[in-house]
Order: structure tokens, then sequence, then C-alpha cells
């Protein structure tokens, strides 16, 4: 339970670019966004991590790709 309190992770965006492709439930432009993100354990970081994730420009609906 305490261990909620002391960790914590904080999200950062650090762009945006057009992605190819189409939004499926509106037919909008794609966006790619990258996130980082950094956790801390107190108040010393303990990693750093990037993301990717997809968003319909208009419907503003996250989207998932699937292999």
């Amino acid at each position: 339970m305490r261990m909620i309190y002391v960790c914590e992770e904080k999200e950062n965006e650090v762009g945006r670019k057009k992605a190819s492709g189409a939004c499926p439930y509106c037919g909008g432009t794609v966006e790619a966004v990258d996130i980082e993100g950094k956790g801390k354990l107190f108040c010393l970081p303990i990693c750093l991590r990037f993301k990717r994730k997809y968003i319909c420009s208009f419907c503003s609906k996250r989207l998932v790709l699937y292999p």
C-alpha cells in the first residue's frame, strides 16, 4: 500500500507526426504521438521509457495496431 505513495510516474509528450492510414471510425487522419515516461522512487529516477501511441486527429480515439 505504501509503494503507491512513494512511487510516481510522469508522462511527457515529446512529439507528434502524421502517420499513414485513416481512422476506421470517422475516416480522419492519424497522428503518431511519442511519449516519454519517467519513473521515480523516493525522488530518485528509476527508469526512462518511450512509448508511441496512435490517435485520430478528428475524433481523438486511441487506435490500436494488430500484427
